[in-house]
C-alpha cells in the first residue's frame, strides 16, 4: 500500500453508532492508507508462509510467472505494488478480478471429468 500522489478525499455517508442517525463525514485516502496497513500486511505474511511451503518446482512457476490477484481485494490501490516489492515476485490483477473466479470454478465444474482423472492418475 502506498500512498497517493495526491490525496484524495470523499464523502461517506451511513449510520452514526453513537447517536444512531445518518451522518456524513469525509475521509482522505491518507486515512484509508492508515487503516489498511496491518490487514495488508497480514496479506503479505499470508503469501510469505505459503510461498516458504510451496514445493520447489511450483515456486519457480511462481517467480516465472507472477502471482496473479483475484477478488475485491485486488481493487485495493497499492496492495499489488506493496505485496510486489515483499515478495520479488511480480504482481498483476487479473482482469475482471470480481467474476474471474467463479467464472473459472464454473468451468471446471463444467468439466469435472477431467479433474476427476487427473485426481485418480496421482
Amino acid at each position: 500500500m502506498y500512498p497517493k500522489v495526491q490525496d484524495v478525499e470523499m464523502d461517506i455517508r451511513g449510520r452514526d453508532l453513537t447517536s444512531g442517525l445518518p451522518k456524513t463525514i469525509t475521509i482522505h485516502s491518507s486515512e484509508m492508507l492508515e487503516a489498511l496497513m496491518e490487514p495488508a500486511l497480514a496479506v503479505v505474511d499470508a503469501v510469505h508462509s505459503v510461498l516458504e511451503r510451496t514445493p520447489p518446482e511450483l515456486t519457480a512457476d511462481i517467480s516465472d510467472k507472477g502471482i496473479y490477484m483475484t477478488g475485491g481485494g485486488a481493487l485495493v490501490d497499492g496492495l499489488d505494488k506493496l505485496l510486489q516489492e515483499k515478495t520479488g515476485i511480480n504482481v498483476m490483477i487479473a482482469n475482471d478480478t470480481v467474476s474471474c473466479v467463479a467464472i473459472g470454478t464454473g468451468k471446471a465444474l463444467d468439466d469435472l471429468d477431467s479433474l476427476d482423472n487427473a485426481r485418480k492418475k496421482k
